[in-house]
């Protein structure tokens, strides 16, 4: 091997495993054994923090619970977004959680790193607005009459907190001493573009108030939309996320698209900068875990169709017996009885 090629497979090794280390706080999710998050002691103790990450936990006690909250989430919709595709965001129960995945400048660890970052901002925001943290409360930057003529009023939520706790939070690895390296940099620009998806979808909700139900008056407040509509918002940057390389701009390096007839890509827009594998066979090396005994659907044409979905292996089908509930009755009063029924349907299952 040549020195130039040692020197690139080190540089490649140093990255996988800054960029691991950089999304092990994810591991908060599985630490449902660990209860409240309530002493210092506590904090010393969370597998996949860096010390930074445990200096803030230590003075930031009360928001950690809401922090877990968040990587719970990120997971859920993570898995959610990506159910039929051949990588599911299954996870790990060692660091990386998602495994060597996250590990690699895909487009799949950018979705996972704009997912987790909005995760955090999404459940420290709820957390301010409902009372149970004492450092922050609802936005009450938000007042007067609006330009449409309602009156800002209840409880808007304070998302300026969340988006701040959560660069604060998940950013700390990167803005450390390898601020400057292409995956950092990729990293950085997708964290925040996790936390645009919630900004630039957040909502106007109303209440009127007048004799009858009329709406002589109405106060309106601003909250964070729906975590499923921030997966569904992030999941179409995922499908157009741009290919990047580093280049220098001026004194410093920024990321640009890899190919010049693509327009630049805006802060909202996903960023990766290497080709995904197929995720078709079993590669633990590369923490790909292959779709075999994956279930699909026959008739699609879609990557759930079995076609895509098993990569041209074929596919097992099976009969199984479904049981669901039947013939359901209300009851007077107030219950709903059903007979318990079988079914037999047709399971399919990648070869």
């Amino acid at each position: 091997m040549s020195p130039r090629s040692c020197l690139r497979s080190l540089r490649l090794l140093v990255f996988a495993v800054f960029s691991a280390a950089a999304s092990n706080w994810l591991y908060l999710a599985k630490l449902s054994s660990v209860g409240s998050i309530s002493e210092e002691e506590t904090c010393e103790k969370l597998k996949g923090l860096i010390q930074r990450q445990v200096q803030m936990c230590k003075r930031n006690l009360e928001v950690m619970d809401s922090v877990r909250r968040g990587a719970q989430l990120a997971i859920e919709e993570c898995q959610y977004q990506f159910r039929n595709r051949r990588w599911n965001c299954s996870t790990l129960e060692s660091l990386p959680v998602f495994g060597k995945v996250v590990t690699q400048g895909t487009r799949e660890a950018a979705f996972v790193y704009a997912i987790s970052s909005a995760g955090v901002a999404f459940a420290v925001t709820r957390a301010c607005s409902s009372g149970e943290l004492e450092k922050c409360g609802c936005d009450r930057t938000v007042h007067g009459v609006s330009p449409e003529g309602f009156q800002w009023s209840g409880c808007s939520d304070n998302i300026a907190y969340g988006v701040a706790f959560s660069q604060s939070f998940v950013d700390v690895r990167e803005r450390s001493k390898g601020a400057s390296s292409s995956r950092a940099l990729m990293n950085l620009h997708n964290n925040e573009a996790g936390r645009k998806a919630i900004l630039t979808h957040m909502r106007v909700e109303c209440k009127c108030h007048g004799v009858s139900g009329s709406c002589e008056v109405k106060t309106c407040w601003r909250a964070v939309p729906p975590f499923r509509q921030v997966g569904h918002a992030l999941k179409e940057k995922f499908d157009g996320a741009t290919e990047v390389e580093p280049r220098r701009v001026g004194s410093s390096r920024a990321l640009v698209p890899r190919n010049a007839q693509f327009k630049p890509h805006t802060d909202e827009d996903l960023v990766y900068l290497e080709p995904s594998p197929d995720f078709c066979e079993q590669d633990m090396r590369s923490g790909v875990l292959g779709t075999r005994g994956r279930t699909c659907n026959k008739t699609s044409k879609a990557i759930d169709g079995c076609e895509l979905l098993c990569c041209g292996r074929g596919f097992h089908t099976a009969q199984v017996e479904l049981a669901e509930r039947c013939s359901c009755k209300f009851h007077w009063c107030c219950f709903v009885k059903c007979r318990q029924c079988q079914r037999l349907v047709e399971l399919h299952t990648c070869r």
